[in-house]
């Protein structure tokens, strides 16, 4: 098949679901990371991701496998990243086609007096919190002095991100999405965070649990990504997950919000069994969050293997749902190991990189990458679309 007859490309995010340690993760403080190396390794050899091993993800880690290359299903590799930042944002940005030249800044002491005042201002009332914390922790903490008087909880992490946390029936929702957007305005220059995410949370005199309703607002991608080329050229970008936030709507023809990783399968699954409309080409851009929000920062290696497992599982009604025409993309942004004990945060790692298509070749090793925007540039490469300014195309390596 010629490469400009493929008509959908899958490209699903494992959110996190880092693939080893970068050569210069020491520099993050995340020397000796390895998300899935370490999860295989704590679960033992009880546990299997068989539908993975077959797209070739034992080969890609350097593990061993029952498989030779020549009985994969799929082509493997992993991808470095060139930004110098380990978060959601330049992750995701990368892969579509840009590197960051600097880090989003981080705040890992809190926010200045200034900028606090001025957001306090704007919201007309005081704020708790202002310091770097876990988003479970600082709700039992600080959650019943929020409910007494009504202030939103601000907080932040290694990451960049202003977080702001409200409980969703005394606060409300509106209201907390409301000053979120407030944050995401007032937050310019040397304080652009990468994102400002609203969190809610629900429960009682000490006892509090976050929602699915979390909401995030990022800013404008800086520069062209292949989403802008696709929809530019008339083509269709479906989003699925937070990716409409990551890029502030922009490039996207349809977004689906689902808010967890069972109901992104579903959606990405119900996209595939649709039929194509126009001859339009479409990038299906999927994000599976809950690895990352709910079991890497909190380190649950257990929930995280049983995530895995779940879309390992998923897999076969994925691929069996694609046409000649599809292709389908498995990946992820960062690290986050779950096993990490130095800090909760993300980890600096290389991400894994799973390409299936019933018509491309299989058991091809990709090697390793030495850009997440690969991805973008072999997506404009087999769509014919103009090339974007990063990456080198893999799409002779698989046609």
């Amino acid at each position: 098949m010629k490469a400009n007859e493929m008509e959908r490309i899958f490209l699903i995010v494992l959110d996190s679901v880092g693939a080893g340690e970068m050569p210069d993760a020491d520099k993050y403080g995340d020397k000796g990371a390895n998300t899935l190396g370490h999860i295989l390794e704590a679960k033992g050899s009880g546990f299997s991701l068989p539908n993975m091993e077959k797209l070739g993800l034992h080969h890609l880690l350097n593990l061993n496998s029952s498989l030779k290359q020549s009985d994969l299903l799929g082509n493997y590799g992993k991808m470095a990243s060139l930004s110098p930042a380990k978060d959601t944002t330049a992750g995701h940005w990368e892969m579509t086609g840009i590197v960051l030249k600097k880090p989003f800044p981080v705040f890992l002491h809190g926010f200045p007096k200034d900028l606090i005042d001025e957001f306090e201002n704007l919201i007309g009332t005081k704020i708790l919190g202002n310091c770097a914390a876990s988003g479970t922790e600082i709700i039992n903490r600080l959650g019943d002095e929020h409910v007494r008087t009504g202030y939103p909880i601000v907080y932040t992490s290694a990451d960049s991100v202003f977080q702001i946390a409200a409980h969703e029936q005394k606060f409300g929702l509106d209201n907390l999405y409301k000053i979120s957007k407030i944050a995401r305005k007032m937050l310019t220059g040397d304080y652009a965070v990468g994102r400002v995410i609203a969190r809610p949370f629900l429960g009682e005199n000490g006892n509090y649990t976050r929602t699915k309703n979390r909401e995030d607002f990022s800013i404008d991608p800086i520069g062209e990504t292949i989403l802008d080329v696709l929809k530019a050229n008339g083509q269709n970008v479906t989003a699925v997950g937070k990716i409409e936030d990551i890029f502030n709507f922009r490039g996207i023809t349809k977004s689906i919000h689902s808010r967890s990783n069972e109901e992104g399968m579903d959606v990405t699954l119900k996209e595939a069994q649709l039929p194509v409309k126009d001859d339009k080409k479409n990038l299906v851009f999927v994000n599976l969050v809950d690895f990352d929000m709910l079991w890497g920062h909190r380190r649950d290696v257990d929930s995280y293997a049983a995530g895995l497992k779940a879309f390992d599982d998923f897999l076969p009604k994925l691929t069996a749902a694609l046409t000649d025409k599809d292709m389908l993309i498995i990946t992820a942004d960062h690290g986050c190991d779950p096993t990490y004990k130095a800090h909760t945060d993300h980890t600096r790692e290389y991400v894994p990189l799973l390409v299936f298509g019933k018509s491309l070749k299989k058991g091809v090793n990709l090697g390793i990458r030495k850009t997440l925007a690969d991805i973008g540039q072999t997506t404009a490469d087999i769509f014919g679309m103009p090339q974007i300014e990063n990456g080198t195309s893999f799409k002779g390596e698989i046609i």
